[in-house]
């Protein structure tokens, strides 16, 4: 296509990755954080609010309302129709308020459907656009959480549990700051990563979603003085628990956002583990420790025909990279707001569905990395018998047990910067002024059996 003003009509045109390149692998985000996905949250939001209060409130001016009203506004709820969003978009284009055309929207509906002129004045009653939108959002990413997130997260995690407890024995060198230190077993780093990711993901599904529908500035200054003998803040709570949220009496014009800030910084969390995993599994393939199934046609390099590259976990990397660094904005900026209300968060909050989607691309490219991969025992045995100084810690304590003088400095010049093979260790093990038995015993160890407890704490996790 040369004209550059054309309208998006495939993929292939889409300006972000996530509608373009990886729509497929979002599609689950899309009836949660398009633009139609907003509309009909919105809609949803001025649906329950009109019926409650003519069935919850029975404000006398709406016990009139005829069923097929009441009915209209039921579905008006519970799904969208057939042009919903696009007859919402229409209206926008002309008055240039996107709240405000979802209240007109649900007005035509309810007046097809035989509501009085009288009646339709309580759609939208009493609110501000932010009474409808908080809701809106708080629905949306809790949907998002529970559907689609956590899910994902799970899975992961179930997979970390799983191969924990098959490699719970399977013996590997450890580096502490990149060189041969201590061994553990394979399953005991896993373990690790599922006991992280499971803290992190409790924490993040224990952020709650508060909601707020109390008017311009929070006080409920429109319903008093339309209705003073109601009780408001009683009835705010009843409709925000009735959604499946928290209420949040205290606010300005707009909902504090704190809890959505929350949410992020948890998620971001979540994610930090994730790419620290991911690095690790890197570096692991790296050392031949993991090997990766090899699947028909695929080509790993254009000019190095023979490659088989750690391709989903630095694709997972990169887009938990992108999605932090919009979870982390939004933890800053949204729980700022001039006064009583400024409209710096209403650009902000749209971008929420392709942070979250960054983040599903990677939950998805790690699960799929997870599923190629192959440990390879042979080859992390070879490192620990290639690397016996390891055994320096386990002697030196057991000479510091026996009272043996300068255990520590003692291994240190035998082992320190140098490799050394299980006949010098079990040499300078015959000299050592210990019991027989003990000398015998070290004399037996071997790196691959100096694991401590880690084939238990794996079993377990």
């Amino acid at each position: 296509m040369t004209d550059r003003t054309v309208a998006l009509t495939t993929a292939l045109d889409a300006l972000s990755p996530v509608d373009g390149r990886y729509a497929d692998k979002c599609r689950e985000l899309r009836p949660l954080f398009s633009e139609a996905a907003l509309i009909r949250f919105r809609v949803r939001v001025e649906a329950e609010w009109f019926l409650f209060l003519a069935r919850e409130l029975s404000l006398a001016e709406l016990q009139g309302v005829q069923p097929a009203v009441l009915a209209a506004a039921e579905n008006l709820a519970r799904a969208a129709a057939p042009g919903e969003a696009l007859a919402v978009k229409a209206d926008e284009q002309k008055i240039a308020h996107d709240v405000k055309a979802v209240e007109y929207y649900v007005r035509g509906v309810l007046a097809a459907a035989g509501a009085t002129e009288a009646q339709l004045e309580f759609v939208h009653f009493g609110c501000t656009s932010e009474d409808i939108n908080n809701l809106a959002y708080a629905l949306m990413l809790q949907a998002a959480r529970g559907e689609v997130l956590l899910p994902a997260l799970e899975r992961i995690r179930s997979w970390l549990v799983e191969r924990a407890h098959a490699e719970a024995g399977t013996p590997m060198l450890s580096r502490t700051h990149g060189q041969a230190a201590t061994p553990t077993t394979l399953g005991k780093e896993l373990a690790n990563v599922s006991a992280r990711l499971a803290r992190a993901a409790a924490s993040f599904a224990a952020v709650e979603p508060l909601g707020k529908i109390n008017g311009a500035v929070g006080n409920w200054n429109a319903h008093l003085v339309a209705y003073p003998e109601h009780d408001w803040r009683a009835a705010g709570r009843r409709f925000v628990t009735s959604l499946g949220l928290i209420w949040n009496e205290y606010t300005v014009q707009i909902e504090p956002h704190d809890w959505i800030a929350a949410y992020c910084d948890a998620l971001a969390r979540v994610d930090t583990i994730l790419i620290d995993f991911s690095r690790d599994v890197w570096g692991y393939v790296s050392l031949g420790y993991f090997r990766q199934r090899v699947v028909a046609g695929e080509v790993g390099s254009s000019t190095m025909p023979h490659k088989v590259n750690p391709i989903d976990f630095e694709n997972g990397e990169g887009n938990l990279g992108i999605a932090n660094a919009l979870l982390r904005h939004f933890a800053d900026k949204l729980p700022i707001s001039r006064w009583q209300r400024d409209l710096t968060d209403s650009t902000v909050l749209r971008n929420l569905g392709p942070a979250l989607a960054h983040a599903l691309l990677a939950y998805k490219s790690i699960e799929r990395g997870l599923g190629r991969l192959q440990s390879d025992p042979q080859r992390m045995a070879a490192d620990l018998d290639a690397n016996w100084e390891v055994l320096g810690e386990a002697v030196q304590t057991v000479m510091r047990r026996y009272g043996v003088p300068n255990a520590y400095e003692r291994l240190k010049d035998l082992t320190r910067g140098r490799r050394v093979d299980a006949a010098a260790l079990r040499e300078f093990v015959a000299q050592l002024p210990l019991p027989a038995a003990e000398r015998e015993r070290l004399a037996a160890l071997t790196p691959a059996d100096y694991v401590g407890l880690a084939r238990e704490l794996a079993r377990d996790a």
